[in-house]
């Protein structure tokens, strides 16, 4: 019922099409009239809002998959299954830095430990965009840093998006 291109389109921008009709659904309860239904409004209106600015900055971590592998976050840890090359397991708390570089014209998540291990993930592996709610649960971490970082096309091959302050 749906063409193939717009749903292409759509499945991505799901989860931010929802908090856009939330954000409409809470200012309609809001004109309602009265008091409590200006606050219920407010409220599911706000709480839309934010769901709203979380989907749009998740939404550069969204790709179609084209890397081998998959990559899955489980109980504060980052797994990767790699078909070719290495894989390995890297828990959050020992993350120290983040990078984004580019190999072979395709960009890579270079994730450190504090003991200078290091994992590689491609961005557009299987369970990729997982990483946004693990990234997020970072201190310091500006997810809208890392959603323009992905979404640079051209510019340099090598990017520190984060990095753990010392202590």
């Amino acid at each position: 019922m749906i063409r193939p291109e717009l749903r292409r389109w759509l499945m991505p921008r799901r989860e931010l099409l929802s908090a856009i009709a939330g954000i409409l659904l809470g200012l309609w309860i809001a004109t309602r009239g009265g008091w409590l239904l200006g606050g219920m409004g407010l409220v599911v209106t706000l709480s839309a809002a934010v769901w709203a600015v979380g989907s749009w900055r998740r939404l550069a971590f969204r790709r179609d998959i084209g890397a081998p592998g998959v990559l899955e976050v489980d109980e504060g840890a980052i797994r990767y299954y790699a078909a070719r090359a290495l894989g390995g397991t890297i828990a959050l708390r020992d993350l120290v830095e983040i990078r984004l570089l580019r190999l072979d014209g395709r960009d890579h998540w270079r994730l450190r430990t504090r003991d200078g291990q290091a994992l590689l993930v491609p961005v557009d592996a299987r369970g990729a965009d997982q990483l946004a709610d693990a990234f997020a649960q970072l201190p310091g971490l500006d997810l809208g840093h890392v959603s323009a970082a992905l979404s640079q096309k051209g510019g340099p091959s090598l990017r520190i998006v984060w990095t753990a302050k010392p202590g």
